[in-house]
């Protein structure tokens, strides 16, 4: 991992208000949803210290696949959270990529996606 003020920087620019991305989301009737997701993308990249997810690759799929490549996405989303949550030495959230599976068969993308940004938030050292 990159030295601490550059982890401060990445803080900054990956933590967010869940409430505010919900609330953005749902005014903008889904628009910044697109925005909270690559956020998410480019946060996991980062810890991970890999590019393993595309926003454009996972925008197209999913369109294509009509929504059910997003729940494979949300699993996969969610075993690297619990994989960095290893690696930093924190609680592991042990049902999070079931959990983000069933919501996401359910429709629910948007409480998924908080739920992992908060485990996104922790990771950063943020509540």
């Amino acid at each position: 991992m990159e030295n601490r003020l550059d982890f401060q920087a990445a803080a900054e620019q990956y933590v967010s208000s869940i409430v505010k991305d919900i609330i953005l989301s749902i005014v903008t009737c889904g628009i910044y949803y697109l925005f909270w997701q690559a956020r998410q993308m480019r946060a996991v990249n980062y810890l991970l210290e890999e590019e393993k997810y595309s926003f454009w690759k996972w925008f197209l799929l999913t369109i294509i696949t009509c929504g059910i490549y997003n729940i494979y996405y949300e699993y996969i989303m969610a075993q690297s959270i619990m994989e960095m949550q290893r690696r930093l030495g924190k609680t592991v959230s042990s049902n999070l990529h079931i959990l983000s599976v069933v919501l996401a068969i359910f429709g629910l993308n948007i409480v998924t996606d908080a739920i992992q940004q908060d485990e996104i938030n922790r990771l950063f050292g943020r509540q």
